[in-house]
């Protein structure tokens, strides 16, 4: 990746994105320097410009921000990092710099489906998804069932904290099958939101 750091007198900024909520959690500024010790170290490192010194994120307050992918834009003078945070990302205890919740668990289903994709590509021994896999799509496909009917039977007969188990039970064993058959869960979304729109029809 060859990055512009003239544009700006040796400095490109940096946004900081939580890889699972997708929630904006800060914004730094990186020299070629701290560049390739986040590289190096899998650990967002900025140029601190009050300091005048390179400063890793976390390095005091043990709240680092473990690097997963690192984009730049089309004009290669700015980065987005994604990143997993191991605690609040503001100097004010706050989730991110403004402010914000860092939620976003509809998010999670995404990331969830990309564990379980590797999941199927490793197939790891000792694994529970790796045994449904194995099991075939027949026994995929019963297990959403089973799991679905226990979501019904907490509905009618249940706890609201019991259906929340089950329903999780059921939609994880859908993305299982979903993943099974080179799906994704965002194509239920996008399916939904189709419907959403007016005039939809049903078919």
């Amino acid at each position: 990746m060859e990055l512009d750091f003239k544009k700006m007198g040796g400095l490109i900024p940096a946004i900081i994105q939580d890889n699972v909520t997708a929630k904006v959690l800060m914004l730094g500024f990186m020299n070629e320097e701290a560049y390739r010790k986040t590289l190096e170290t899998g650990k967002v490192t900025f140029w601190s410009r009050s300091r005048n010194c390179l400063w890793t994120k976390g390095e005091t307050s043990g709240n680092f921000l473990n690097v997963v992918k690192i984009l730049a834009d089309c004009d290669n003078d700015t980065l987005l990092i994604k990143a997993n945070p191991d605690g609040p990302v503001c100097h004010t205890g706050a989730d991110t710099c403004w402010d914000e919740e860092n939620k976003g668990d509809l998010n999670f289903l995404s990331y969830l489906q990309d564990f379980i994709e590797k999941r199927y590509r490793e197939m790891p021994e000792g694994s529970y998804t790796t045994s449904l896999f194995k099991s075939g799509v027949n026994r995929m496909a019963q297990k959403v069932g089973e799991e679905a009917l226990e979501a019904v039977i907490e509905a009618t007969n249940g706890t609201n904290e019991r259906l929340v188990y089950e329903a999780s039970d059921m939609i994880y064993h859908l993305i299982v099958l979903l993943t099974s058959k080179g799906l994704r869960i965002e194509q239920l979304a996008q399916e939904l939101r189709e419907r959403h729109k007016e005039g939809w029809v049903k078919h």
